[in-house]
Formats: structure tokens, sequence, C-alpha cells
């Protein structure tokens, strides 16, 4: 058995303690003999409340014996009033000095960040927090576009549900693709998402811009990766002129229109490799990015892995 302790504190994210632990619970039901055993640990023993409102009961994470698998941290709005609680961050690092690995969820990733953690490796974390995580601990390399990232012992992941992919990936570690996919299965959810897959399309759709017409422009950019999408034209459907376009559009969804032109353009490319055996050269053209060197060029700029790397670690086995 696996000891799995999940750290939390006042104001944490219920989605990542509950998603991991509900994906470490099902291996007990579905494969007993590789089962978990998932403890929540909190400064001091007894009631925390999450952020929702919802109230868990926790043991005190200064008072764990015994041998310990994984340690996973928690995140939630409130861990910006938590990096500096010298006993919880210490905590946290007792903890890891005697776990095989350590992961975070969400902001979690700054706790073990203030833990050190993090020093001289690769993190993610939520994107919205990942330009506060550069300022804050200038030696983690902060990469704000994977879902999850493993850099030897420890694992960080981008936030909320991607905790379930994290835990997902850590159970197809120990015990192997096959029962994490009937894990998958069993919480209906997607079939164990790669971590070198982008946070990008999920950060896009939540910064859908106040304006209708821009709202129907994004769609139709999405929509239409080979259609003429430049600013002067974009501007022309949106009835601005390009510079008040180009301003409104960044201010409304957080990137500049070339930006988000060109991350959905390699979300479109992305998708034709996972789910099709096009050739590169194809893939290219349909997803609007001209040609293969192109499509090159944008996968190692936002995903730092090469479209052919990325289909044959990506790619559906069902197709």
């Amino acid at each position: 058995m696996r000891r799995v302790l999940i750290v939390i504190f006042p104001g944490f994210q219920l989605l990542d303690l509950a998603g991991p632990a509900d994906v470490f619970g099902t291996v007990a039901v579905l494969s007993p003999e590789d089962c978990y055993q998932v403890e929540v640990v909190a400064v001091r023993a007894g009631e925390v409340t999450a952020s929702n409102g919802v109230t868990v009961t926790a043991s005190a994470l200064g008072e764990v014996a015994g041998p310990i698998d994984t340690v996973l941290v928690a995140g939630g709005w409130s861990v910006p009033d938590h990096v500096e609680d010298e006993e919880l961050v210490a905590g946290i690092t007792a903890l890891a000095g005697r776990a095989r690995r350590v992961a975070s969820v969400c902001n979690g990733a700054f706790l073990l960040a203030q833990a050190g953690l993090l020093e001289g490796r690769r993190a993610t974390t939520h994107w919205v927090a990942a330009e506060d995580m550069r300022r804050r601990y200038s030696g983690v390399e902060v990469d704000a576009d994977p879902l999850y990232i493993e850099d030897g012992d420890v694992w960080t992941a981008a936030g909320v549900l991607s905790g379930v992919d994290l835990a997902l990936a850590l159970v197809a570690r120990d015990h192997g693709h096959a029962l994490a996919a009937m894990v998958a299965r069993g919480l209906v959810v997607y079939l164990h998402r790669a971590g070198g897959q982008s946070q990008f399309s999920t950060p896009m759709r939540a910064m859908t811009p106040r304006s209708e017409p821009l709202r129907e422009l994004q769609a139709y950019i999405d929509s239409n990766p080979c259609a003429d999408l430049s600013v002067p034209t974009l501007a022309a459907r949106a009835g601005m002129s390009e510079r008040h376009f180009s301003r409104v559009f960044t201010e409304q969804t957080g990137v500049s229109p070339g930006r988000y032109v060109e991350r959905s353009r390699a979300e479109s490319a992305r998708r034709l490799l996972e789910v099709t055996g096009l050739p590169m050269d194809t893939v290219a053209r349909q997803a609007g990015l001209g040609s293969p060197e192109t499509l090159y060029r944008v996968f190692r700029r936002h995903w730092r892995i090469t479209p052919g790397e990325h289909r044959r670690r990506f790619r559906s086995k069902e197709r």
C-alpha cells in the first residue's frame, strides 16, 4: 500500500484535494492489491474549511509517523496568505524529506517553492499565477503551458482538474497505463491527458471577451484556422480600427490578436496530430500554419517539443 498525504490549509481549493483523492480511491476499488492510503493533513488537527465552505477533517502534519510514499500539496485562492506560514512550510519540508516523491496542484506550487523544493527545477502552476511565481522564485523555471510537469521526484500540476491528470499519471507510473485507463473510465474523465498538453484552451476560454462582437470573432478564429486572420481583417470583421481592435482584444482576452491566432492554430495542429495520421505538410496547411517549418517552430516555441515527438507521445491508440 502506498501512503499519500495531501496537505491543506484554510481556504484551500476542494477540487485540488478531492480530484486526486478520488483517483487514488478508485484504484482501491478496481485493483485492491495496488491500493493507496490517502490521508489529509494540515498544520493543526481538526476541521479545515475550503474556499467553497466545505469542511474537511485533517490530522496534524507534525504528528505524521511512518513511511510516506507521496506528499501532495493543494492550492487555492488563499495560498498567498500562507506562503509565509513558517510552520506550514517547515512541515511540508519535513514531510518531503521522508517521501519518495512530492507533488502540488495549482498554486500549491508556491508552497513547494517556498520550501525550496523547486529550486533549479522546471515546474508549472495555474496560468493566472505563473508570472507572480516567476517574480517570487527566480530559481524556478516556471512553464505555465503544460497540464503537469515531472522533474525528478517532484511533480507539479497546472490547476484544479489537472490535479486529476497528475494523479492518473502517478498511478500510471506506479502500476502501468492500463490501470490508469481503467481509473479514468471509472471516473468518466478524459483518458489520461498527457502532461505535455497545453493549458492554453482552458485559460483562453476562461478569458472570453465581454464584447459580443469579440466573442463571435474569437469563435470564428478558433473555427477557421485557414482563414485570413490578420489584424486588419479581424479588425474589419469586428467593425473597429486596427489600433482600437488590438487594444480592446488584448484588454479583454489577456493576449494580443496575433498571439491568440498563433496559439489557436497551434491547438488545431495539436488536435490533428493526436487524432489523425495526416502528413506534416497537410497538418500545417489545415491548421493555418502554412508549412512544416512553421509548424515545427510553433511547437518548439509553445511546447518545447517537435510535432513528430508530440504525435508519437500523444496520438490516440484507438485510431
